[in-house]
């Protein structure tokens, strides 16, 4: 990549942070900073010769532990509808919608605030903080007495899970260089594709183990265990803040974290709510978005002469993170309405179990697990045509999925479906977490929690614009042909794969313009 595209600044140039005081007195015998290039898998080089923390893959596997524990409440809710319908007080057709979508609101209003009070006050601190609201509030969900109750707990569950999500890609901005930070971010990509695919299987499996009355309550009592030893975990592997960073003042910036927060909220609420808010008075929260949006961009425009705003503008400067952030939004619109409407299709049309509707999404969890581990290595050769790969296979592994729906729609259709969504899985192993690593490849490290918010906000956004879209195209299909799947499946994942084809252009572009001018997109 060349000097003109890495600026103006060079991320892993920035001061690294600390760890622990032991683990900074072992510098390269020369004192000169060893390249990349150079770095061992056990001694990853830091630009300013500091030697790397020896706990970084323990730290890893804490911040995969608190982040798969939130994204698999996004997916492992869907096949738990039905048992909370039949075994929840007060859990009506309003409030069992409101259990989904209010944690999508929640979850996508303090991911960006969140992402900026970990920069500003400790990451460690503030993945603690997220992970232990999320358990007691997965414990209230679990104990919830009526559908009221339960929709508050999701509420709060949402909240901190966007509080904890963003410390994650932070922490891993921050603990690893290289290629190092490519193999780590391919492991958090094979976390986010598997936790998303397999928790209807999960779901599945409690529901079936515990009865339909009360297996739902499980699906909510899994995350405690997970959640303690978490807790316990991050105090001793993960980094905390130095002292040079304790002694820092920080500006938090309220103005533009409501702002934002204002605006995330009208955008997304007339999405997750399109079925249920009939009418097209909804769409104009769109516009007030909108407005919202650009009051706050010119906020922080002004915010940032003489302080520390929520978010730093000058990112989308860099196309790397600009078209990150964009082709996220796209993939997540056509990737995640995928298990929303097959395993509606399999319960409501075939009349599948939990379980089995569940087992479903096994294939694609197995190719999207490996593809993103090999994905997160080879990133730092490839760039962002492994994006372009991927996209490929996941618009082949639709286009097969929605022929098989249209062709044989039986009994056994989850047999058929089997390899069509293993390459889906594959393809989308291979788009998640390069493009992840490379979104943030020039963010400075010490922005890094902003950064990774923002890209979770993308996808968020994407995931409630895709479902809403595919969702509405498949019940106004069913509607139109007396519930006949085999026509309302297939249109709803045209959409779907109307959104990756527009990830795929996306991709495409970039490798053109980085090939013509010469900064290609890397690691």
């Amino acid at each position: 990549m060349t000097a003109e595209h890495r600026s103006p600044a060079e991320p892993d140039a920035a001061p690294s942070v600390a760890h622990h005081d032991a683990h900074h007195v072992a510098t390269h015998p020369d004192d000169a900073p060893v390249s990349d290039q150079a770095a061992t898998p056990d001694r990853a080089a830091r630009p300013d010769g500091d030697q790397p923390d020896p706990n970084r893959w323990k730290a890893l596997v804490i911040c995969l532990l608190g982040g798969g524990i939130v994204l698999l409440d996004v997916s492992i809710v869907n096949v738990a509808l039905q048992s909370i319908s039949t075994g929840l007080p007060g859990a009506s057709a309003e409030a069992v919608q409101w259990i989904l979508s209010g944690y999508a609101l929640s979850f996508g209003l303090l991911l960006v605030p969140g992402g900026r009070l970990g920069d500003a006050t400790g990451r460690r601190r503030m993945f603690v903080i997220g992970v232990g609201l999320f358990t007691l509030a997965s414990a209230l969900c679990g104990f919830a007495p009526n559908g009221i109750v339960l929709v508050v707990a999701r509420l709060v569950q949402g909240l901190a899970g966007g509080l904890l999500t963003p410390q994650v890609t932070a922490l891993i901005q921050q603990l690893f260089r290289g290629k190092e930070r490519g193999t780590a971010f391919g492991l958090f990509g094979a976390t986010v594709g598997i936790a998303t695919a397999i928790g209807p299987l999960i779901g599945g499996l409690l529901i079936t183990a515990f009865g339909t009355e009360n297996g739902w309550r499980f699906v909510f009592f899994v995350n405690l265990p997970v959640g303690l030893v978490t807790i316990l975990l991050a105090f001793r592997y993960l980094p905390g803040s130095t002292g040079e960073e304790r002694g820092k003042k920080h500006d938090f910036d309220p103005v533009g974290i409501v702002l934002l927060g204002a605006a995330v909220v009208a955008l997304l609420l007339p999405f997750v709510q399109s079925e249920q808010w009939k009418g097209t008075a909804k769409w104009w929260l769109v516009v007030v978005a909108v407005v919202l949006g650009v009051l706050f961009a010119l906020w922080e425009r002004r915010y940032q002469r003489t302080k520390e705003p929520v978010v730093d503008l000058r990112l989308f400067r860099r196309r790397s993170f600009s078209l990150g952030v964009g082709l996220a939004t796209v993939y997540f619109a056509g990737f995640t309405p995928l298990f929303f409407v097959l395993t509606l299709a399999l319960q409501s049309g075939l009349h599948y179990s939990a379980l089995l509707a569940g087992l479903t999404s096994v294939p694609f969890a197995i190719g999207s697990g490996i593809a993103s581990t090999v994905g997160g290595r080879i990133v730092h050769r490839f760039g962002r045509q492994l994006i372009v790969i991927g996209t490929i296979l996941v618009l082949l592994g639709l286009g097969a999925v929605i022929w098989v729906v249209a062709n044989h729609y039986e009994p056994d259709l989850g047999w058929w479906l089997v390899l069509p969504l293993l390459v889906a899985g594959i393809g989308s192993g291979l788009t998640i977490s390069p493009n992840q690593t490379l979104t943030l490849s020039e963010v400075p490290v010490e922005q890094g929690g902003s950064a990774g918010g923002l890209i979770q906000v993308g996808a968020r956004v994407g995931s409630a614009i895709g479902i809403a879209a595919v969702g509405s195209v498949f019940y106004s299909s069913l509607a139109s042909s007396d519930g006949d799947y085999t026509k309302g499946l297939p249109l709803g994942l045209g959409v779907s794969l109307g959104f990756v084809a527009a990830a795929l252009v996306a991709g495409i572009v970039d490798v053109v313009v980085g090939k013509v001018r010469g900064t290609e997109a890397t690691v």
